[in-house]
């Protein structure tokens, strides 16, 4: 709040379009924080009856509405710019509103970097994409500036209008990237980023009896991890020997995470086909001798088949 009554200070000091633009922005920052911080309040709260799967998904939500708020307000601005650019206005006070937006900048990206490391820290997508959304705002403030210096040297007034029509394209720009974020939520989308994180603990901890892994799949959820795959092991282990495996890949990748990870693993029993890349050693039932070890990655990890082919 202080940081845009700041900025709208600076924009009453100098008249100045591009200034009215990052405090315009301002108000869609307090919005956006205000569901950000509301949907980690309910996502933090347990799984229940009628949300088996937790709340995590209300980040989503949250990320919608700001992107949203924002994109709107990037339209709203660069329409401002452009009677800007038609009908330039006399600017004064450059050095003081420069000041003030200065300050503004520096404290949003200080604030922005915080938030973005406790939330790449307890997994949270709200608490990154508001942070990510401060440090937009930094950069803003910092074109301002550079604008405002422009203005001053060279006093050709529609260098506002045309900055501040800029700045209005990179704000909606931002905000199509968060309700981009927002729907591949909802659809589920693959996160590649976390399969990778999933696949390498999977490739470091490997061990000899999980012949094949396939059909992985990956979802976050707030800071909740859902991980299902099937796991094919010699079909001659007993109940016993086979939640043992089962429970190691699960510890396995849970101990490298904040939030809770949630395992759902099928176990295939292996077929003659699989003893060509099988390691077990001193098998009893093989048919055939070990050749290759087959690579897991994202892609082939992916598939939902055994993977008979070297």
């Amino acid at each position: 709040m202080v940081l845009m009554v700041t900025k709208f200070l600076a924009y009453f000091l100098t008249g100045s379009t591009v200034i009215l633009t990052d405090a315009a922005e301002s108000i869609v920052n307090i919005v956006g924080s205000g569901f950000a911080f509301y949907s980690i309040y309910l996502s933090s709260k347990p799984r229940d009856k009628n949300h088996p799967y937790g709340h995590g998904k209300v980040e989503f939500f949250a990320a919608g509405v700001e992107g949203v708020l924002i994109f709107v307000a990037g339209i709203l601005i660069c329409v401002k710019a452009c009677f800007a650019i038609v009908a330039p206005q006399p600017i004064k006070e450059l050095g003081l509103g420069s000041i003030l937006i200065a300050s503004t900048g520096l404290v949003n990206y200080i604030l922005g970097y915080i938030l973005i490391k406790n939330g790449k820290k307890i997994n949270s997508l709200t608490l990154e994409a508001d942070g990510k959304h401060l440090q937009t705002d930094a950069f803003s403030s910092l074109g301002v500036i550079i604008g405002i210096a422009l203005i001053y040297f060279t006093n050709v007034l529609i260098i506002d209008g045309v900055l501040s029509l800029m700045i209005g394209g990179y704000i909606i720009f931002n905000g199509y990237k968060l309700v981009r974020k927002f729907v591949a939520g909802l659809m589920d989308e693959a996160d590649f980023d976390l399969l990778e994180k999933v696949v390498a603990q999977l490739n470091v901890n490997r061990r000899k009896e999980w012949i094949d892994i396939h059909n992985l799949r990956v979802q976050q959820y707030g800071a909740d991890i859902h991980v299902d795959c099937h796991v094919t092991l010699p079909w001659y282990f007993d109940l016993q020997r086979v939640h043992e495996e089962v429970s190691c890949i699960d510890k396995m990748v849970a101990k490298d995470s904040e939030g809770t990870v949630e395992f759902f693993i099928h176990a295939d029993p292996c077929l003659p086909q699989c003893c060509h890349y099988c390691k077990v050693e001193n098998c009893p039932v093989r048919t055939e001798e070990y050749r290759k070890e087959i690579e897991w990655t994202v892609d082939i990890l992916m598939e939902n088949q055994k993977h008979f082919a070297v």
